[in-house]
């Protein structure tokens, strides 16, 4: 993970720093589910991105299995409308596609039509594959990961040797709760070995995710203040714009507690939160998760708000609420808003509270993690203008944009003492060139050269559920009121009153 942070760009592949990184050994990428939307959308984008940076052997393949009935020639065309789409959405003029490359890939594309549920298809993969090294991707419903497992070790397409390595990746989520993920770890761990298991959180492949490590382990400025002494609370904030869309069906049985916090959530407050590795190798980093996420309390489930949006406005657009949503049951209780605060009972954070929050239909799409530092005294300012100190908060912003911003107090010009606050502001995009990219690069290549560090273990798993789970034992008595929210607004207001008992307050999303 280390060598190949803000490389793997196509708009990099002649830069000193990008030939330095190893490419990939020769191998075959298995997609299970690889005429599927996750496939078009961000796996092929990926997969291009880090055959323009240099990264994949020449001999690379690729083969999609699917049940769909369709030819290698119709799953082309898709393939390269879709990755027409992804430069022109996501590209500048200046960037276009390197049809050369793009076509070399589709060259070594073959598909594969079977039954995830048939010994037959995996007869007829392994003849395909041979002897050689393979990466099986899971881009397919839950329900198929422990199906898919049965029969890549039934087949021996698992089986590993001295020379050829076979790996597999599990997209999330992975259980619907504490005991369900227990039970998918065993189910998994019967057919394959802990390091062939890739657990993947796409959240880990953005650059500032990977850069919060590098951020407090490599500045002396930071890392001295990152503890109790010197920290009040932390915010954590994933704020989507969207609503449920057409995932109406998938929502109703995940809701945004399931869908977010176990992983995503729980990944960024863990590489917050966690001590320093003795280095970068991958169970270094992911030891020190585990005892930081092992030392968070339970949810407890007068901390946590859950709520669900109602029809509401977004400037002169009417929106929806989740209720008249597609495929969603009258009276639903789902919920798409979740606001909790946790502690971690450690020397580090003992005393500090984490406010989690994650939601749909709320002002505007914002993943972020904010660092509020404890207050300077007052009293030299008691004889002077200033009313209050500005507040010191570190904000590393993860999407849409990304960077770090500091927000401190300086004195405004004039013979008078007033303070404004002001801010620090680092934005990658201003500092580093980059092509469009999905965020799946890093994560691919990791599993093709076998770094499990941005990858989650089991334990780490099954700690995250730990955490919520009395909450979902609680809400599924159904005790527990949904609290409701205007589309387009920052979420209930029961989640305001979450912070304002401890007299604090979330930053506003609409800043």
């Amino acid at each position: 993970m280390g060598e190949l942070i803000a490389t793997t760009r196509s708009s990099v592949a002649n830069d000193e720093s990008t030939r330095s990184v190893k490419c990939a050994p020769r191998g075959a990428l298995v997609i299970f589910g690889g005429g599927g939307d996750l496939t078009k959308r961000l796996l092929m984008p990926a997969i291009y991105n880090l055959a323009c940076a240099g990264l994949l052997d020449e001999d690379f393949q690729i083969i999609a299995v699917d049940w769909a009935e369709m030819t290698i020639e119709s799953l082309r065309e898709q393939f390269q409308d879709a990755i027409n789409d992804f430069v022109t959405r996501r590209g500048t003029s200046a960037i276009a596609l390197r049809q050369d490359v793009w076509d070399h890939l589709l060259e070594r594309t073959s598909y594969l039509r079977g039954s995830f549920e048939e010994a037959s298809t995996y007869t007829a993969l392994s003849e395909r594959l041979g002897h050689q090294n393979a990466v099986f991707y899971l881009a397919v419903a839950a329900r198929f990961f422990g199906t898919i497992v049965d029969h890549l070790g039934e087949s021996g397409l698992a089986q590993e040797d001295d020379e050829t390595y076979r790996r597999v990746v599990i997209e999330k989520p992975f259980g619907s709760d504490l005991a369900s993920a227990r039970a998918l770890n065993v189910r998994l761990l019967s057919s394959l070995e802990e390091s062939q298991i890739y657990r993947i959180d796409h959240y880990l492949g953005k650059e500032t995710v990977q850069n919060i490590m590098a951020l407090r382990f490599s500045n002396g400025i930071f890392e001295p203040l990152w503890n109790r002494q010197n920290i009040d609370h932390v915010q954590i904030t994933a704020a989507e714009v969207v609503g449920v869309e057409k995932r109406g069906r998938f929502y109703e049985s995940t809701g945004a507690l399931r869908d977010m916090v176990p992983n995503h959530l729980m990944q960024l407050l863990a590489m917050t939160a966690m001590e320093a590795p003795t280095s970068f190798e991958a169970d270094a980093v992911r030891d020190e998760k585990s005892k930081v996420l092992s030392a968070i309390h339970e949810a407890s489930v007068h901390e946590i708000v859950r709520g669900q949006y109602i029809s509401g406005m977004k400037g002169e657009t009417a929106l929806k609420g989740y209720r008249e949503e597609p495929d969603i049951g009258i009276g639903s209780q789902t919920e798409t808003f979740v606001a909790m605060k946790l502690g971690i009972d450690n020397w580090r954070w003992a005393g500090v509270p984490f406010y989690l929050r994650t939601g749909k239909r709320l002002t505007q799409r914002k993943t972020e993690i904010a660092i509020h530092f404890k207050q300077a005294p007052f009293a030299l300012f008691r004889d002077t203008p200033v009313e209050r100190l500005t507040p010191n908060i570190l904000i590393i912003h993860i999407q849409p944009s990304e960077g770090v911003t500091l927000q401190f107090s300086a004195k405004v010009p004039g013979p008078a003492v007033r303070l404004g606050g002001v801010r620090m502001n680092f934005n990658y995009a201003d500092w580093y060139s980059d092509g469009p990219t999905t965020g799946y690069e890093t994560l691919i290549y990791d599993c093709l050269v076998g770094d499990q560090t941005l990858f989650q273990r089991a334990d780490n798993i099954e700690a995250g559920w730990r955490v919520v789970q009395p909450a979902l034992s609680h809400w599924n008595s159904g005790g527990v009121p949904m609290s409701f929210y205007p589309a387009g607004t920052d979420g209930p207001r029961e989640a305001d009153e979450l912070m304002h008992r401890d007299g604090r307050r979330w930053l506003d999303l609409s800043k």
